[in-house]
């Protein structure tokens, strides 16, 4: 766990610890990405300190599932419920939660009013960061796909600033603008639709770049790349997350060059501090708690 997640848990220890056996409920659909498994296990062994009784629900890539499942939360009387999904999808789970004085945060959501606090990262930093990495390796100009993903707010935002970072360079085109199946974590329908793009542009150099909301898409992006044999034409690839898989693949030195480290599980303890603290009687002011990221390439993918 990085320094700023440690501390946020040691916090957390300090105030939840007078919460001996608070129910508190993880609702997400998400559970296939490896971002979402690292905010609940950092979560959890928050929790454990603090002797929470936590509950995982995995609605497996179905969001309406979500409103139900806080529904019956709400009859279970539940001490806090933390979602990871897009809050304006579920509002009428949130709205019941509400009314029956449960709190409810969000881990990696969206902000909404109906929310305690959401705990993230800076989406709108991220992706700027990203986005001109691609502008700057390719010199302003060339066709890139980009890959989204516009149902999830913490990645909606990536792409309308990388689409403001390209849009700003009259020599660049966004020439695909993709939306994968996520429903296996994203990298298979990636590989599968950046297949279809190479075949519809096979000149070389007829694509400069991929930007990708996340790193799934970038290795599927990769996969297929390096099975069209096209790797050696310089296509610049960038990801955000910087998971285990994407770190080794920049590592490497290949086409995939950059992503950014999220503190996954910074910013499981921060929702699990978040919790702690509005258990204790405090009131939260900031709708919104940004933990620190880092740009990864080749020369730090290993630290």
């Amino acid at each position: 766990m990085a320094l700023a997640g440690v501390l946020l848990a040691t916090t957390a220890l300090g105030t939840g610890a007078a919460f001996a056996q608070a129910k508190v409920a993880i609702v997400t659909p998400y559970m296939a990405q490896p971002g979402t498994q690292f905010y609940v296990e950092a979560f959890q062994g928050v929790a454990d300190e603090n002797d929470w009784d936590v509950n995982v629900i995995d609605t497996a890539g179905d969001v309406a599932a979500v409103i139900s499942r806080i529904e019956d939360l709400v009859v279970q009387n539940v001490d806090a419920i933390v979602i990871n999904v897009d809050p304006t999808q579920v509002t009428a789970g949130l709205q019941a939660a509400k009314d029956t004085g449960i709190p409810v945060f969000g881990m990696d959501a969206g902000a909404d009013p109906l929310l305690v606090t959401n705990v993230t990262s800076n989406g709108y930093a991220m992706a700027a960061e990203t986005a001109t990495y691609v502008a700057d390796r390719i010199k302003g100009e060339g066709n890139v796909v980009m890959f989204v993903f516009d149902a999830f707010p913490p990645v909606q935002v990536r792409g309308v600033i990388a689409d403001a970072v390209f849009g700003n360079y009259p020599d660049i085109k966004v020439l695909d603008r993709v939306t994968p199946d996520v429903s296996d974590g994203g990298i298979a329908d990636s590989r599968a639709k950046m297949e279809a793009i190479l075949a519809a542009n096979p000149e070389p150099g007829s694509i400069k770049a991929v930007w990708a909301a996340w790193d799934q898409p970038a290795l599927g992006a990769l996969q297929a790349i390096e099975d069209a044999g096209r790797s050696g034409e310089g296509i610049v690839i960038t990801g955000i997350d910087a998971n285990p898989q994407a770190r080794e693949a920049i590592a490497a030195g290949g086409n995939f060059e950059a992503s950014v480290a999220q503190d996954f599980s910074g910013i499981g303890a921060a929702t699990a501090d978040a919790v702690a603290r509005v258990l204790a009687g405090e009131e939260i002011l900031q709708s919104v708690t940004y933990v620190p990221t880092k740009l990864i390439t080749a020369a730090n993918a290993n630290e």
